[in-house]
């Protein structure tokens, strides 16, 4: 905040994930952070367990926001919030009583800060990406049988991944994001195109809920099965996707695929170093992609996506992206997910 608005005055977090980077607790509630005071958590609901959950110094409780309006003294002339999560209706009712000159956004700041990551959260996404791994690898393989849907398999990796110490829902950032465990997908239908900003596809249940996997596509042989699922523990999250062949042996063109892939997912992590440049590693590596894998890398026809991997943590899309416009370096405890 110093470095980007050297004349800042107050931040406003709503955002139920940020209080909780902050405070510990996830509740009904706004963390006032003055430049020249002291932090306090207002809480609505639930103040009794925000009491029992957080150790931050100063929580209070409220009704509204009339309430910490008469605490607050001087009103500053700007303040800064999650422009992209605050909706106009909550800013409306917040700006009754802190009736600021202007508002502005710190969302930027915000996942630059939460993009370092200490040694108890890189510990907790160890743990998830420990199941991760394991249910992945060593589970769904014995799930997977002729004749299955692509509903059945999501309820059975569901209830797997939740026996093995995953939270059970996988966040994100992205506004109007809904996953339950990601893309679920055999066959032609992993090509599907959705909403969501990723290289796979999946048809969904319906069009309604265009998630977990089709009651109607069921597995057969030869089909493969597109896994694009994220797991977590203890509010840390990991992302993986995994592609398994059933029933029958994979084409030469089909390995030659995956092992290019692999070598370019080996090539782009040994290059993640403090420093780095994300948008120079991102041309680097696109510039040098084979001609034949221009057309349908990282998505399939014209629904490629631009970038080559993202910052994961509290939830799934973070800082960094290592894309364009990405010019910022690299910075020691970041966790990425290519």
């Amino acid at each position: 905040m110093e470095r980007d608005f050297p004349d800042w005055e107050m931040a406003a977090l709503f955002g139920r994930v940020n209080q909780y980077y902050f405070c510990g607790t996830m509740q009904d509630g706004v963390l006032l952070i003055p430049r020249d005071g002291d932090p306090v958590y207002w809480v609505r609901r639930s103040y009794e367990r925000a009491q029992a959950e957080s150790l931050f110094p100063d929580i209070r409780p409220m009704q509204s926001f009339r309430d910490l309006a008469k605490e607050m003294g001087k009103v500053p002339d700007i303040c800064h919030i999650e422009a992209e999560l605050v909706p106009i209706a909550l800013l409306d009712r917040f700006r009754k009583h802190i009736p600021a000159k202007s508002f502005a956004s710190l969302d930027r700041q915000i996942a630059y800060v939460r993009s370092v990551k200490s040694s108890y959260e890189i510990d907790l996404m160890r743990k998830s990406g420990e199941i991760h791994r394991h249910v992945l690898d060593d589970i769904v393989p014995f799930m997977l049988r002729e004749g299955m849907s692509e509903a059945d398999l999501g309820c059975e990796l569901h209830s797997a991944l939740i026996a093995e110490g995953h939270h059970g829902i996988v966040r994100f950032s992205m506004f109007g994001s809904e996953i339950v465990l990601g893309q679920i997908a055999f066959g032609e239908h992993s090509l599907a195109s959705t909403s969501f900003n990723g290289p796979g596809g999946a048809v969904g249940l319906s069009a309604a809920v265009p998630l977990l996997g089709s009651r109607d596509r069921k597995l057969g042989k030869g089909d493969l099965v597109f896994l694009d699922v994220g797991c977590g523990y203890e509010g840390y999250h990991t992302d993986k996707t995994t592609i398994y062949q059933f029933g029958a042996p994979l084409p030469e063109r089909a390995l030659a695929a995956h092992r290019t892939c692999l070598a370019i997912h080996e090539e782009v992590a040994a290059l993640l170093r403090p420093g780095a440049i994300p948008s120079t590693l991102y041309r680097r590596v696109m510039a040098a992609l084979p001609e034949e894998y221009q057309r349908d890398f990282m998505g399939y026809s014209d629904r490629q996506v631009p970038f080559l991997g993202h910052g994961v943590g509290l939830e799934v899309d973070e800082y960094p992206v290592i894309a364009e416009g990405f010019d910022e370096p690299l910075g020691v405890g970041m966790a990425i997910a290519l």
